[in-house]
């Protein structure tokens, strides 16, 4: 018996955008997709015999550089840690192994590095929404940063930057107080007992403890910014 003939390229159609896709055509089955360098690392063209292994080296590759480009997009974004990239491709359905080949090379070629990914989420932090240590490590063991990691560059940028929870907490319950309308500052200021003071003193504690600010940062800074509601 005569085996079937193997499928023949015969047209290789450019997709939109920029044509890093393209759909490529056969002789007898339904034209499919890949990336144009998954086609060009297989050196594949038109009039080229499409058997079953260069097809499956040719979907396999392709996979490849899907996820590679799905983490490349989501890195041109913000920096990442491993774990967080890899729990947003998992979202996208790209199978484990191939996901966590794609983060070692990504590695190994210095696009993915956790404790370059923490400092710049400190330092973010630090600019446009000021909080304490420990809120920042908080954020930084749920990207998936080991405890060792967090705590460390925590404390080196905390020290290049030249600052501590004390100071951030005085910021952050300056900004707070700013805030406030006349009623609430009357009440944090109020030195006789009532509900209303009560209720802007939870308020402000409140406030910071849910910024990270514990222990002496958070009471100085409570007493400094009801000083200041006085004055």
């Amino acid at each position: 018996m005569s085996s079937e003939p193997e499928p023949l390229i015969t047209r290789i159609q450019p997709l939109r955008p920029r044509g890093l896709k393209v759909l490529i055509h056969t002789d007898c089955d339904e034209p499919f997709e890949v990336t144009l360098e998954a086609l060009e690392r297989n050196r594949l063209g038109v009039g080229d015999s499409l058997t079953k292994d260069r097809r499956h080296h040719l979907l396999n590759d392709d996979a490849d550089m899907r996820v590679r480009e799905a983490a490349l997009n989501l890195l041109s974004y913000r920096m990442r840690t491993r774990s967080e990239l890899k729990r947003r491709l998992r979202q996208k359905d790209f199978r484990p192994v191939r996901i966590d080949l794609c983060l070692d090379q990504l590695e190994a070629k210095g696009f993915l590095n956790d404790e370059a990914a923490a400092a710049a989420f400190i330092r973010d932090r630090l600019r446009h929404r000021p909080r304490g240590k420990a809120r920042l490590s908080s954020e930084l063991l749920s990207k998936g940063l080991d405890a060792d990691i967090t705590h460390r560059v925590i404390n080196d940028i905390f020290e290049d930057e030249g600052t501590d929870d004390l100071s951030l907490a005085r910021q952050v319950a300056e900004g707070w107080l700013r805030r406030q309308n006349r009623d609430v500052v009357k009440a944090l200021a109020d030195t006789a007992h009532s509900q209303s003071r009560e209720k802007a003193h939870r308020r402000l504690y409140g406030y910071l403890t849910r910024r990270g600010f514990r222990g002496d940062a958070l009471r100085a800074a409570i007493e400094e910014t009801i000083e200041a509601a006085r004055n």
